[in-house]
Formats: structure tokens, sequence, C-alpha cells
């Protein structure tokens, strides 16, 4: 008999690399419903396919959803309202790492749009439903490259690493994760503004976090493979299960990897 699914999850960006690989190992608990979120239909039902064919004991549907549409937002939220009434689990891991742009203009609004802007709305339109849950989690897909501290070190291996309109808007996400984590992780605000606290706080308060998954094998860049040392998604999905799973809910309202935190 299949174990009973009991968290819904929701994973944007997840018809290849990091966010397949979390909807993977999601799946293989067997605890879970997978909303897999994609902007491509024909990539999402692609990967949708793929992870149905290996008999895996979650359950996954597909969700069509580019954080950079406010309607496939709304729509998102009233699915899930409509379908489930709740949301256990949002893993905010869609990125664009080298924006395409005719100018430099473009090119920073379409990072800050998919990987701060979009995502932040996308959270804020689902925190009804976080609130829902019994143990509500924000799982933030940042980067180390997104350190102002790490950045400022010249010993540091993200000091020369360039592109301003990835780094900077994973700087803003950053921030974003921050202010998630004390207006909702401390549960001291609604997402109407009013406030509360004592037991109906505690009860309310959800567990953000801002993660590094590290240099992964994806589609997020050029190098973003194993001949230029990038480690598999499975291996680096262990270490975000962990995230997921509660086993380092020490480390909430951090910046984090797999081993310990950075500077913000």
């Amino acid at each position: 008999m299949s174990a009973i699914v009991k968290e819904i999850a929701l994973i944007t960006g997840a018809n290849s690399g990091i966010g397949f690989e979390i909807a993977h190992q999601l799946l293989a608990k067997g605890t879970y419903h997978v909303l897999l979120g994609s902007r491509s239909t024909q990539k999402g039902s692609a990967a949708l396919q793929e992870l149905q064919s290996r008999n895996l004991s979650g359950v996954i549907e597909l969700v069509h959803l580019d954080v950079q549409s406010d309607e496939h937002i709304s729509e998102v939220a009233t699915f899930i309202t409509q379908k489930h009434g709740k949301l256990d689990i949002l893993i905010n891991n869609a990125a664009v790492a080298i924006p395409e742009g005719a100018t430099e203009r473009e090119r920073l609004q379409t990072a800050f749009n998919v990987n701060a802007t979009g995502p932040y709305l996308l959270t804020k339109a689902l925190i009804p439903l976080l609130r829902k849950s019994t143990n509500p989690r924000i799982v933030n897909i940042s980067s180390g490259a997104g350190s102002i501290g790490r950045r400022l070190f010249a010993e540091s291996p993200m000091y020369r690493i360039q592109g301003v309109s990835y780094r900077t808007s994973k700087v803003a996400f950053n921030m974003i994760t921050a202010c998630l984590h004390v207006e909702f992780g401390l549960g001291i605000e609604q997402s109407d503004g009013e406030k509360i606290d004592g037991e109906e706080a505690k009860g309310k308060a959800m567990k953000v976090f801002c993660y590094d998954p590290g240099f992964t094998v994806s589609n997020l860049g050029p190098h973003n493979k194993k001949e230029f040392g990038a480690r598999s998604a499975e291996e680096t999905v262990v270490s975000i299960m962990e995230v997921i799973e509660g086993k380092r809910d020490e480390d909430v309202g951090k910046f984090i990897h797999n081993s310990g935190g950075y500077p913000w």
C-alpha cells in the first residue's frame, strides 16, 4: 500500500535541472503531492511524463506558470485554492542567468522580473494558502553570487564572476527572502497588514529559507555542465531536501548552502 500523501508542494521552473530533481526526490518519498510549475507547457508536459514513467509513489500534476505573468500567478492561486485548499511548501526555483535583450536595461529588467519580482508576487498571492498549512515553508533558491559580502571579498570564488544583471537580481531576491521571514516567518503580520501576536502568531509562522544550491548541472547557463565542475542535480537536491523536511530549521531566516551559510 502506498504512503498517504500529506503535503502539497509547488515548485517553479521544475521542468529541468534542480527543480525537476526536487520534484523527483519529493515524489520518491511518497508523502507529497507535487505541483510541477513550468513556463513552457511543452517542456512541462515532457517532464511530467518522464516523472510519471518512473512509477514513483507520490502524486504529480502540471501547472502552467510563468512568474513574469500576473495572470498566471492569479490563475495558479485560484487553481490551488479550488482543488487543494492549501499549500504546504513553496519552492521558488525558476530563474534566468543570462537574460536576452538588446540593451542593458532590458537585460536587467528581465533578470529582476524572473529572479525577484515574479517570485515575490507569486509568494504574496500564495500566502493565504500557506496559512492553511500546519507547517508552511518557503524555500527560495538563490545563489552565492547574490552575496554582497562575497562580492567584496577578494579571496572569494565569487569575487571575479561577472554579470551585473544576475547578481543584482539575486541580491534583490535575498532581501525579499529576508522581508518574507520578518513579515511572515516571525508571525508578526498577516497578509492584510493586521498585526497578530501570542499563540495565534506562533501558529501562523512560516519557515522561510534562502538557499544557494551551488554550482550544479542545469540549463541556467552555458557553463553549468559536468565538464566545468558542476555537480549533479541529484547530489545538490539531497541537501535541499534536508531544508524541506525540517532538518535545518535552526537556519530559518538565513542565507545558507549545503554545509553552512553566507554573509548577506
